[in-house]
């Protein structure tokens, strides 16, 4: 147990003694904290993001005053019919039969409202082989995709008695209910199968049952307490499903790290000829200084994400910092005791041969990785030829990125040709360029029906034709009573964002200020989908350089406390930096060049998805912060203990490679799973946070980290002298200082770094 007078400082070892001294207590407090928050979540309820609080600009204006006014829009559907002929037209008496058929079968259901003709809204084609049959869903939109299944059959009956016909129905409601039946359960067997595929790697990395299912026991119940805080929380700041499960990627991942880091340890410690209380406050002292520092730094990344100003950025990152505060403290709490009440028993329900295959591989190898030995032997020997090589290789990954193109996935981007939805959807845009997604208009005025606000209204629908920006048919919905009408205008361009977006800022700021802008006190925010894609990219593109700011800062300023050293501290941000930017590469690659793409069941699509950038710097930067700090905390802890840095930088690194390699391979694996996913958005972020984790576990902190150290040598360990005053966050004592006496130089004097 080492020196009675020895003092071992720092929150996580003292957290750590308290909870193995009190062991019972300390699993007390945390399972009834845990069983608190999860009441309190459910007794307050979660409040979710308004569509009105989605996004700043003119799309939030517009849903303000739809929001105020008390109008609930349904949801819009549309019948497309269409010709398979290329000589039969709209007039001809079948058409007009099929047409009249299908507004009957959909009013016979019941469950719609305002069914037009195409012959009345002139909703007709300019080849004349196409034609919209448009009408609104009864009840609240966002249920409609539940009552929408009667009006699906009713028309695919009419399909069925006029098969020249090609009679398909698209819109929100039939959307809604053709993407969850698609992949409503996708996400959920996504994160089902999280659970154990991170304990079949952790049964392979510790051979026993017990010590496998701690480090998934201590995520699952962080992540359950956080559901709980964020129905309370979300009183404050709404929360959404998106960050819900964001929330369950980043606790799991975090959870399982955490644990799998002191677990490690404490049984490094054992199988190194300590008793098992010594074992668990040198774990203690180290593994839980180094999740502290980890914890906190990933913490202050995650808040960076609240300085996007758009509310559902600011519920993932808040959902995010809040499942990893609880699972550091978790881990530095509630861990050490069950250590402490399991002890020997932790070994329990071992495999044979993976557990003796451990033990064989650990005794010749003295604990350390004999892979990454010899990796690190050339990288060593060889320093800067390493850096250049690994620099230049990840900068080559990197450069595709410059030529990174940021939007909002169109229908047919997202899910492909998968989907005959998606097949309609590509119809009707090519018949009714725009028509599938117009720009909506909330004009407000004090009378809506005054005079100059009709003549303003009618000017805008023909200037909106003759500019260009729409080849009509433009429509207009009056609401009386709220002095609002919706105007409704397809856009030129149709699916093609860019052509859609120079349609809409035509109509922005050439046809509105000519027209309803001359009209005193009326509002006329233009909103739609291609609007809020448009208004999305302008507010995220402010946010990146207060984010990028923020986190890089403080994360700067984390590591310059936690290990006193400036050249730790910049090589740490810049290692991070070059990760990103790598990964970035590899996204713009195979998702927007198609290079490669088939290899991950994706296709190029021309793009990376406009919020994904801004989320993979937060979260990457966070999260590679694990293996970062762990690492060098080892590193440092060695040369503490009166190790050359060289041997240092050996040491920390082929001791830490078992625990990094199994913690890498637990978030590849995860993260992977949503890269199976069938929508190109959430496999953009499987494979960006695979990839990036991949590089960062491997050439970052088996190449590029030891290469760089071994060149800068003492330099390492730089400290300005007028940086001295500030507070001292560094490492706790080492584990050689907690069984004896601190290591001293040739003098006698204590080794300091």
């Amino acid at each position: 147990m080492g020196n009675g007078d020895s003092r071992v400082r720092g929150i996580a070892a003292r957290a750590g003694g308290w909870s193995a001294r009190h062991r019972w207590a300390a699993v007390g407090i945390w399972v009834l904290f845990v069983v608190l928050a999860m009441g309190l979540g459910s007794a307050a309820g979660r409040v979710d993001v308004k569509e009105s609080d989605q996004l700043k600009g003119e799309t939030h204006t517009a849903a303000k005053i739809i929001e105020e006014a008390g109008i609930d829009e349904p949801a819009g559907e549309t019948v497309l019919v269409q010709a398979k002929d290329a000589g039969v037209r709209a007039t001809d008496a079948e058409f007009k039969a099929a047409v009249t058929a299908v507004m009957d079968a959909v009013e016979g259901t019941g469950k719609v409202t305002d069914v037009t003709s195409p012959y009345d809204t002139q909703t007709i084609s300019k080849d004349g082989r196409s034609a919209l049959v448009q009408f609104d869903m009864r009840g609240e939109a966002d249920t409609a995709g539940e009552r929408v299944e009667p009006v699906l059959k009713a028309v695919e009956g009419v399909q069925k008695e006029h098969e020249s016909l090609r009679i398909e129905e698209i819109g929100g409601a039939s959307m809604m209910k053709t993407f969850d039946d698609a992949f409503g359960d996708d996400f959920q067997k996504a994160e089902y199968s999280a659970v154990p595929v991170a304990l079949g790697i952790l049964l392979i990395a510790f051979g026993a049952l017990v010590a496998a299912l701690l480090p998934v026991a201590l995520a699952i119940t962080a992540i359950m307490a956080t559901m709980g805080l964020m129905g309370v929380v979300s009183h404050v700041m709404p929360m959404s499903d998106t960050a819900n499960s964001v929330m369950l990627l980043v606790g799991l991942a975090v959870g399982v790290d955490y644990c799998l880091f002191y677990l490690r340890r404490e049984r490094e410690e054992r199988e190194a000829g300590r008793d098992a209380q010594t074992a668990l406050r040198v774990a203690a002292a180290t593994s839980g200084r180094a999740i502290i520092v980890s914890g906190v730094t990933v913490c202050v990344a995650m808040a960076g994400m609240l300085f996007t100003g758009l509310a559902e950025f600011e519920a993932m990152g808040l959902a995010s910092l809040m499942v990893v505060a609880v699972a550091m403290v978790g881990s530095v709490t509630v861990l050490p005791a069950l250590l402490s009440l399991l002890g020997e028993r932790v070994e329990k329900g071992r495999i044979p041969f993976l557990h003796k295959a451990m033990q064989r591989r650990a005794a010749r190898n003295n604990g350390e990785s004999r892979f990454w030995t010899a990796v690190l032997r050339q990288v060593l020997a060889r320093p800067l030829v390493s850096v250049l090589v690994a620099a230049g290789a990840l900068l080559a990954i990197a450069a595709p990125a410059i030529g990174m193109k940021t939007q909002n996935l169109t229908l047919d981007q997202e899910f492909g040709d998968s989907l005959p939805i998606v097949q309609t959807y590509n119809r009707v845009n090519e018949a009714f360029p725009g028509g599938s997604e117009p720009a909506e208009v909330v004009v407000k005025a004090k009378d809506i029906n005054a005079p100059e606000v009709t003549n303003a209204i009618a000017a805008f629908k023909e200037r909106a034709i003759s500019s260009g920006a729409s080849r009509g048919p433009v429509e207009i919905k009056l609401h009386d009573a709220q002095n609002i009408a919706f105007v409704y205008v397809p856009l030129v361009g149709g699916s093609d964002l860019d052509e859609a977006g120079a349609s809409l800022e035509k109509l922005r700021d050439d046809v509105r200020p000519a027209t309803l802008g001359k009209v005193d006190g009326l509002q006329a925010p233009i909103s739609g989908q291609v609007a809020g894609s448009h208004d999305f990219n302008d507010q995220l593109a402010g946010a990146v350089v207060p984010v990028f700011a923020f986190v890089v800062v403080f994360a700067f300023l984390l590591m310059l406390l936690s290990f006193r050293s400036l050249t730790i501290a910049v090589t740490s941000i810049v290692l991070n930096l070059l990760s990103v930017g790598a990964a970035y590469g590899i996204l713009v690659a195979v998702f927007q060049h198609g290079w490669g793409a088939s290899v991950v069941g994706a296709e190029g699509v021309g793009a990376i998805i406009t919020w994904l950038p801004l989320f993979l710097f937060v979260i990457l930067f966070g999260l590679s912060m694990d293996y970062h700090v762990f690492v060098v905390s080892r590193i440092r802890e060695a040369r503490m203990r009166g190790r050359t840095t060289k041997d240092a930088i050996q040491h920390g690194v082929v001791t830490t490679a078992g625990v990094v390699t199994s913690a890498a391979v637990i978030m590849v694996a995860v993260f992977a799973i949503f890269g199976t996913l069938s929508m190109q958005s959430m496999k953009q972020m499987g494979v960006g946070l695979a990839a990036a984790v991949l590089i960062d576990a491997t050439i970052i902190r088996g190449v590029l980290l030891p290469a760089v150290m071994a060149l800068l040598g003492e330099r390492n360990w730089y400290l300005p002298k007028w940086l001295n005053r500030m507070p001292d966050l560094t490492h706790d004592e080492s584990s050689e200082a907690i069984v004896r006496p601190a290591a001293r130089d040739d003098e006698g004097d204590p080794v300091r770094v």
